[in-house]
């Protein structure tokens, strides 16, 4: 028998939801900023109703085990080089394994947001010397940052998951000399397009981001402008039919 739409949701019904997004996420069907998304709305959903739509467009079946599938053997770390200039990765990409960074007097930047990940751990080294390193991850990841910094600085400016939440963990292990290591999240980064899903008017609703659904949002805009251009149009009409009658009077 279905359960209706607004029944509660309890808190093993929400972890059976974020491993099921985990799992997804080690099939290729979600990028890590689809994942912390969803498994943040996951955390907040309230009834059984609010959960289903996170997983509407993923196949059915039962969660698989929670821990993490095992690395192929023999892989090796994907690695990002600049010496003595720049290197970018973003946009849509595979993490099928372990990532390494180096910067040697050059920029290495690498946007996690839109990649797809197969394990909910993405683990980077990151080696640099007189440059600078930046790692763009989705708000709402769990950061680990560690290593040895000399005359130079590690800093992370992410809008990171409460405790108890099994957010998707972003292990960075970095080495500086004279120079920095930044990890940010979409607060401080140029914004990239996400799906516009039936669970996403609901999350942003939920997150205080709007009033309503984002379709009641953009018809009150709309409507807004129309009444504005109105009333504008409006005056200038009275305006000139005033002016009209004040030269007429004046020619009298």
């Amino acid at each position: 028998m279905t359960e209706p739409a607004g029944m509660r949701a309890s808190d093993s019904e929400r972890e059976a939801v974020v491993e099921r997004l985990r799992v997804a996420s080690t099939e290729g069907r979600l990028t890590l900023a689809e994942l912390t998304d969803r498994t943040e709305a996951a955390y907040l959903a309230q009834t059984q109703g609010e959960l289903a739509q996170l997983t509407a467009d993923l196949p059915g079946g039962a969660p698989a085990p929670s821990h993490a599938p095992a690395k192929p053997p023999g892989k090796a770390r994907q690695w990002f080089v600049a010496v003595m200039g720049d290197t970018k990765r973003k946009g849509k990409w595979r993490v099928d394994n372990e990532i390494g960074a180096v910067a040697v007097m050059g920029d290495v930047t690498i946007d996690l947001r839109e990649a797809e990940v197969r394990s909910n751990e993405i683990d980077i080294v990151a080696t640099c010397v007189m440059g600078d390193i930046k790692i763009i991850v989705p708000d709402g990841v769990d950061v680990q940052l560690s290593g040895v910094t000399i005359m130079g600085d590690k800093k992370v400016k992410v809008v990171e998951a409460p405790p108890g939440q099994h957010a998707p963990i972003v292990r960075v292990r970095g080495y500086v000399v004279m120079g920095d290591i930044k990890i940010i999240g979409d607060s401080h980064a140029a914004p990239i397009r996400r799906n516009a899903l039936a669970w996403t008017e609901w999350w942003l609703h939920r997150r205080g981001l709007g009033h309503g659904s984002m379709h009641g949002a953009i018809n009150q805009a709309v409507n807004e402008s129309i009444r504005e251009t109105n009333r504008m149009v409006n005056d200038s009409i009275r305006q000139a039919v005033r002016d009209s009658k004040a030269w007429k009077h004046k020619d009298r």
